[in-house]
């Protein structure tokens, strides 16, 4: 399985760094032939299902993933965000956090990755291609 990091420092108060990391749709924006959906309403909470589509035309593969913890940050509070990821090529979890510091907030990405027909010793590179393309998707939602 493929483990991964991101950390990122915003003058964004931890709520609106929150709003925007889970800003669910806006995540396939920074993510090339990637398009997100959230087939589930209200988009928040625990419960909520979002597919990140990703191919062009026909050929493609859907990452559906659930939202299974859903701690929105409070005052003297981190917000926390658990996914576990539930389709067929792609499984595993991700974690996000949002920890209010006293110049805006500290987010955190933790990804675990385990792709189907990718052999284990792949999971040092797609560890390090995940670092990329979420960080780029955390930049892109932090930047506004």
């Amino acid at each position: 399985m493929a483990v991964f990091r991101i950390e990122r420092f915003t003058p964004l108060p931890a709520a609106e760094a929150w709003r925007r990391v889970t800003d669910w749709e806006r995540h396939g924006d920074a993510v090339p032939f990637t398009s997100v959906g959230v087939p589930t309403r209200p988009p928040g909470g625990v419960g909520t299902v979002l597919v990140a589509r990703t191919g062009l035309g026909p050929l493609g593969f859907d990452d559906p993933m659930e939202v299974v913890r859903w701690t929105p940050p409070a005052v003297g509070r981190a917000g926390v965000c658990e996914l576990v990821k539930r389709g067929s090529p792609v499984r595993g979890r991700a974690s996000i956090d949002v920890r209010p510091t006293g110049a805006g907030s500290h987010v955190i990405w933790v990804e675990e990755l385990r792709v189907r027909l990718l052999p284990r010793g792949a999971d040092p590179l797609l560890a390090a291609a995940g670092r990329r393309v979420f960080g780029r998707v955390l930049d892109t939602l932090l930047d506004g």
